[in-house]
C-alpha cells in the first residue's frame, strides 16, 4: 500500500508519540502468520491495553532516530509488528504466550523503559510473575507478622480460659 507524505508524517507522528508514551514496545516477526492470526493476536492485546503497530520499517527507524532511542537494525530487516504497552510484563508475557502457540511469531527484541532490550531479556520479563501475582505475595508477606501477632495472642486468652475452666472444675467437684 503506497502512502502519501501526508499520511507518513501522520504514521511516524503517531509512532514516535507510541514509542514516547509507552513503557515497553516489542518487535516480533509476523511472517507465515495468517491475517486472521494476527486479528486474534491484535484482540487479545486490545483487551488488555496494548497496541499493536504494522507499519513501514523505514518509519519506525525515523520515529526512533528521532527520539534518540536505538534498536537493534537486524530487527527492522524483516517484516516486523510492534506491540506497544504501559505494563512491561504484561506486554511480553501476552507475546511470549502467543508466539508459543504460534510458532510463526517469532519475538524479536524491543525498547523496555527507554532501554534497548533483546530476545532473552523480552523472555525473562515474560517468565516474571504478573503485576496482580506479585501484589498478592507482597500483601501476604506484610500481613504474616499480624497474622502471627493475633494468633500468639488468642493462644495466650485460650490457655487462661482452659486454666480457668480447670479450676472451675476443680471447684465443683470439691
Amino acid at each position: 500500500m503506497k502512502l502519501t507524505r501526508e499520511k507518513k508524517s501522520q504514521v511516524l507522528e503517531d509512532l514516535k508519540r507510541l514509542f514516547k508514551d509507552s513503557s515497553a514496545s516489542v518487535a516480533s516477526n509476523y511472517s507465515g502468520l495468517a491475517g486472521f492470526e494476527i486479528t486474534e493476536l491484535r484482540k487479545s492485546l486490545r483487551e488488555k491495553g496494548i497496541r499493536l503497530i504494522v507499519t513501514k520499517n523505514t518509519l519506525v527507524k525515523k520515529a526512533l532516530d528521532n527520539l534518540g532511542l536505538e534498536i537493534n537494525q537486524e530487527i527492522l530487516d524483516q517484516p516486523v509488528v510492534f506491540a506497544f504497552g504501559e505494563d512491561e510484563v504484561e506486554v511480553c508475557k501476552l507475546l511470549h504466550q502467543f508466539a508459543k502457540e504460534h510458532d510463526n511469531l517469532k519475538i524479536l527484541g524491543g525498547i523496555i523503559a527507554g532501554e534497548q532490550a533483546d530476545k532473552s531479556k523480552i523472555t525473562a520479563l515474560a517468565l516474571l510473575p504478573g503485576r496482580e501475582e506479585l501484589e498478592g505475595k507482597l500483601v501476604g508477606i506484610l500481613a504474616a507478622p499480624t497474622y502471627g501477632l493475633v494468633n500468639v495472642l488468642h493462644g495466650n486468652i485460650r490457655g487462661l480460659i482452659n486454666i480457668l475452666n480447670q479450676y472451675k472444675n476443680k471447684l465443683e467437684s470439691q
